[in-house]
């Protein structure tokens, strides 16, 4: 499974709608205007003799030189359009693509003496691109401008994150639950060990009983949250955790509404989840986003608050739980 949810309307499960067309029509506008102030529609792109993709390209591999796989994706580019612009680079003497000494499988792109040079100029001639859009601008305007494009970077960035079902075991889920554990190390005032942790057993968040989220930025794994469905008590959230370099794009709240749209799929009608107190950031989220405080429902010993949520599974409309209220149920475990 792949979601790709764009901001805009929101379904009873929590997920985004499809945009509007008023919506559509302003993006379509912006595209428009920001293609013609920065001159992406020549073949001479800045002037050099070269058009963007080949450009962005050279750019991309600077001076340190790139792993192939990682320009990939880091670009967004199918293998194919890449070599193509490769090989256009190569004949021009700018780049050299050469197995890495170490792993023959990984390519490596190194800029040549001439594809530094190149490199320069293009860093040169993007300040002057920027310097001129912001010229005929007063101080306001150019700070409104900055802002505004800071604003809309943060947002499309958020739009190329990707949320993938994995198996708990796969090393990119267990790289994030790495980074968590040893986040929540250094948060706790306590610290954070493991084998103390009510962890659920990785079956617990493998499909049918539960499952596991990984999210992406071009390629590099972000963030995590698991679902569980266990068959005696509501589906529970679990090791829910987003990167420091990820933050601000508003993943928390797709990994919920994600995990919740599970969970109704599959007739729950309750969702549960736990944290600590050192976490604000996560007692705010889960508040704003409609868990209400109740009673500990099991022994987690780093747990100080504990959350749920009523949902409508699917099929039935929103305000007819499938489940009686929590006080029915007995206490889960991690």
């Amino acid at each position: 499974m792949r979601a790709r949810e764009p901001e805009g309307h929101v379904t009873p499960a929590g997920r985004p709608g499809p945009a509007d067309p008023g919506e559509i029509a302003t993006v379509r506008s912006f595209h428009r205007t920001v293609t013609e102030r920065v001159g992406v529609l020549s073949d001479r792109y800045l002037g050099l003799d070269r058009p963007i993709g080949e450009a962005r390209l050279l750019w991309e591999t600077g001076p340190q030189g790139q792993d192939l796989r990682r320009l990939r994706e880091r670009l967004g580019l199918d293998s194919g359009y890449l070599s193509r612009l490769l090989r256009a680079l190569e004949a021009d003497g700018l780049v050299t693509v050469e197995p890495l000494p170490g792993d023959r499988r990984v390519r490596t792109v190194r800029l040549t003496p001439a594809g530094e040079a190149e490199h320069a100029a293009l860093d040169a001639r993007s300040d002057e691109l920027a310097g001129s859009l912001l010229a005929p601008l007063d101080t306001a305007g150019r700070a409104s401008l900055v802002a505004a494009m800071a604003e809309v970077e943060r947002l499309l960035t958020a739009t190329a994150v990707t949320l993938d079902t994995e198996d708990p075991a796969h090393p990119d889920a267990e790289s994030c639950l790495r980074a968590y554990f040893a986040e929540l190390a250094d948060s706790f005032d306590t610290g954070f060990d493991p084998a103390r942790s009510l962890l659920p057993d990785p079956g617990a968040l493998r499909p049918p009983a539960g499952l596991f989220l990984v999210a992406r930025l071009r390629g590099e794994p972000v963030g995590c949250a698991g679902l569980k469905l266990p068959v005696d008590a509501p589906a529970e959230i679990k090791r829910m955790w987003v990167a420091p370099a990820a933050r601000r794009l508003g993943l928390g709240r797709r990994f919920l509404a994600e995990l919740e749209a599970h969970a109704a799929a599959h007739g729950r009608g309750l969702l549960r989840l736990d944290t600590n107190r050192t976490l604000d950031a996560a007692v705010a989220l889960y508040r704003s986003y409609g868990f209400e405080e109740v009673p500990a429902f099991n022994d987690e010993p780093y747990a100080h608050h504990w959350f749920e949520k009523r949902i409508a599974p699917a099929g039935r409309p929103a305000g007819r739980a499938a489940q009686p209220p929590s006080a029915r149920w007995p206490s889960s475990s991690s």
